[in-house]
C-alpha cells in the first residue's frame, strides 16, 4: 500500500519575514516587497497584532473636523483631479473670509476642533490673502485648530512671494498656522508622479517642506494614494521614504514627526485618468494598509479611509492595521469629485456605530491623535428620534 502524499507546507523562507515583523523587527525593502506576494489573511493577522500593541487595543479614534477648500482655481492641472477649475470657468471660486467663517460656525455647532484648509494653486492670490485668512480664523474662532496649505501650496508661495521656506513658514505661523496637511504625497516616486501630473510637486520638495515644518514644531501627517499603476517596488520605496523621514524627525526634532499615516485609493471617475490608470480594489487597499502597518514601525497611528472606500471597507480596515477612522469631514470636495460619489461627510453617530459594530470603544481625538472625549455610546446610538443615516442603513436604531 502506497503511503499518501504529504500536503504541501508553506514556504518557510517566504513566511519567515512575517515572523520577524510579528516580533517587531524592522524589515528592509526586499522583505517589505515580499509581503505583497503572501496570503493577505496572514499579512493582516500580523498587522492587526502590531496595531494592538502600538495603540490602545480597545480604542478606535476619530476627529471632528471640516475640510474647507478656499479656492478651486488651480494652474497645476493634475490628471487625477476633478476638483480644480481655471479662472475662466463659471464655477470657479475663491472664498471670502466671512464665507469661511460661516463654514467654521457650522463646525463649532457640532463641537468640531480642526479645519483642514486647502485649495488649488491660484496665481491670482497674493500673500496678503493667505495671511489675512489665517488671522481672521484665529481672531474669530480661537478654539479651532488650523492645519492648512499642502506642500504644493507652500511651494507656490515660496516661488511667488519672494520668501525662503523658513521665513515663509515663520510668517504663516505668526499669522496662525498650526500644521501642514500631507496632501500631494500620492506615490513619492517621481516616475509615477510625472506620468500622473507632470506639473505636480516632486517628492524631494514634498519632503523638504514637511521636514522644515516638523523642525518648527508644526503638525504633519504622511499620506499615500495607490492605483496609478505603480509597482510593488515603488509602493515599497514610498513607505521607506516616509519611514526614513520619521526616523530623522524623531531623532532631530524632539519627536515631532508625522502624527499618523493616511492612505486611500485613486478615484478617477471624472478625471483625465479615467480608463488609463487601473485604480485599486478593496483587496489592494486592505493589503496596502496592512503592509504599511508592518513597514512603518515608527508611526503608531494608521487611518482607515471611508471617503474613498466606504464605511464597510473602512470598518474592515480596523482589522488590517488601522486604529483610527480619520475624521467626520463635515465637508469634503476633492476625493468625492474625482470618485463621482456623494460620500463627502460622516456624522459622529456613523463613526461611533462603525467602531462599536467592529468591537471597539470609540473616542474623539484632536489632530495630534490625543483623546479629548469618550462619547456615551448608548446615548448616541439609541437616539432614534434623529437618525439622518437611516436611509443608508448606518446607525439604524434597534
Amino acid at each position: 500500500m502506497t503511503a499518501p502524499a504529504l500536503l504541501p507546507t508553506p514556504d518557510s523562507a517566504r513566511f519567515a519575514v512575517l515572523d520577524r515583523a510579528a516580533r517587531g523587527e524592522r524589515l528592509n525593502a526586499e522583505e517589505i516587497e515580499s509581503l505583497y506576494h503572501l496570503p493577505l489573511p496572514d499579512v493582516a493577522a500580523v498587522a492587526h497584532e502590531l496595531r494592538l500593541t502600538r495603540r490602545d487595543p480597545n480604542t478606535v479614534t476619530f476627529l471632528i473636523d471640516r475640510n474647507i477648500n478656499y479656492t478651486n482655481i488651480c494652474n497645476v492641472g493634475c490628471n487625477f483631479c476633478a476638483f480644480y477649475r481655471t479662472g475662466r470657468q463659471k464655477d470657479s471660486y475663491t472664498l471670502d473670509y466671512e464665507t469661511v467663517s460661516a463654514k467654521i460656525r457650522e463646525l463649532e455647532a457640532v463641537n468640531g476642533t480642526r479645519i483642514l484648509l486647502q485649495g488649488g494653486v491660484n496665481p491670482a492670490l497674493g500673500l496678503d490673502y493667505y495671511l489675512g485668512l489665517l488671522r481672521h480664523v484665529k481672531a474669530h474662532h480661537p478654539s479651532i485648530r488650523i492645519d492648512a496649505f499642502s506642500p504644493e501650496e507652500v511651494l507656490f508661495m515660496e516661488k511667488n512671494f519672494g520668501l525662503d521656506l523658513n521665513t515663509l513658514l515663520d510668517t504663516l505661523i505668526e499669522a496662525g498656522l498650526d500644521g501642514l496637511p500631507g496632501a500631494g504625497g500620492e506615490i513619492l516616486e517621481d516616475e509615477v508622479r510625472a506620468k500622473a501630473a507632470p506639473a505636480r510637486i516632486r517628492s524631494a520638495d514634498w519632503f523638504r517642506i514637511l521636514d522644515a515644518a516638523q523642525q518648527k514644531g508644526l503638525y504633519t501627517i504622511s499620506t499615500m494614494v495607490i492605483g496609478f499603476g505603480e509597482t510593488y517596488a515603488q509602493r515599497t520605496r514610498h513607505l521607506l521614504k516616509i519611514r526614513d523621514q520619521q526616523d530623522k524627525a524623531q531623532a532631530e526634532y524632539g519627536g515631532n514627526g508625522f502624527s499618523g499615516f493616511a492612505m486611500w485609493t485613486l478615484q478617477t471617475e471624472h478625471t483625465r485618468l479615467h480608463g488609463k490608470a487601473p485604480g485599486a480594489t478593496a483587496h489592494e487597499y486592505l493589503q496596502q494598509l496592512a503592509i504599511a502597518r508592518i513597514a512603518l514601525d515608527n508611526i503608531v497611528n494608521i487611518q482607515a479611509s471611508w471617503p474613498a472606500q466606504g464605511f464597510k471597507v473602512a470598518q474592515a480596515a480596523l482589522y488590517y492595521g488601522a486604529n483610527d477612522l480619520g475624521s467626520t469631514m463635515l465637508e469634503e470636495n476633492v476625493v468625492s469629485a474625482a470618485g463621482g460619489h456623494g460620500r463627502h461627510h460622516a456624522t459622529v453617530r456613523e463613526l461611533i456605530r462603525i467602531a462599536v459594530d467592529a468591537g471597539f470603544d470609540p473616542a474623539i481625538r484632536n489632530s495630534r491623535f490625543q483623546i479629548i472625549d469618550r462619547p456615551d455610546v448608548d446615548a448616541v446610538l439609541n437616539r432614534a428620534d434623529a437618525n439622518p443615516e437611516a436611509a443608508r442603513a448606518v446607525g439604524a436604531p434597534g
